[in-house]
Formats: C-alpha cells, structure tokens, sequence
C-alpha cells in the first residue's frame, strides 16, 4: 500500500485552516461576539461593554481576558478604568462579513 506524502500545497493550506478554524473558536461564543460587534465601533471602556452589552462584570472579564489573550483586543488603562480596541484587522472584516449575513 503506497503511502501518499501531502504536497507542500496541502500542508500549507492545512496550516491555514488550522488558523482560521481557531480565529473562529475564539469568536464563537455569543458574548466574546458582542464585544467584538461594540469594539468595531470604537474603544470602550469595561465599563461601557457592561453596560452596553448587558453582561454582566465576572462574565465579561472572562470574555475579555479570552480576547486579549488570542491577540484579538488590547487594552489600556486610564486611571482606575480599562478601555479595550481591537488588535487585530480580521476582526473587524469578520464583524463586518457577519453583519452583513446576518444582521440585514
């Protein structure tokens, strides 16, 4: 039985979905999807994605922290308040993608 080697093609198409398939874990929680639809918009403070996104502070931290640590926001703190963006430009077009599937 002949053993098939995969192409150099193949391995390389393979990293890149391994990639986009954990892009897509990190923004498939509903709640992580939210923070990502409001900071689209523009930065905002914890505070403002608590308020603004009915989430309540523990479960948003968590969220938060998920974001940040996939590269997908960063923060920055102003006195006693954190204010988080997006780090990453792929969110954004996805955001946007998903908007545009979903959301009209």
């Amino acid at each position: 039985m002949k053993t098939m080697l995969l192409s150099d093609e193949a391995r390389e198409l393979r990293d890149k979905v391994g990639d986009a398939s954990a892009f897509l874990k990190k923004l498939s929680n509903p709640d992580r999807l939210l923070v990502a639809c409001a900071l689209v918009e523009s930065e905002q403070s914890v505070r403002a994605l608590e308020d603004g996104l009915g989430i309540r502070q523990p479960g948003l931290s968590q969220q938060l922290a998920e974001l940040r640590g996939a590269g997908l926001i960063v923060g920055r703190k102003e006195g006693k308040q954190v204010f988080y963006r997006l780090a990453d430009p792929r969110v954004e077009t996805f955001v946007h993608t998903m908007h545009d599937l979903f959301c009209k």
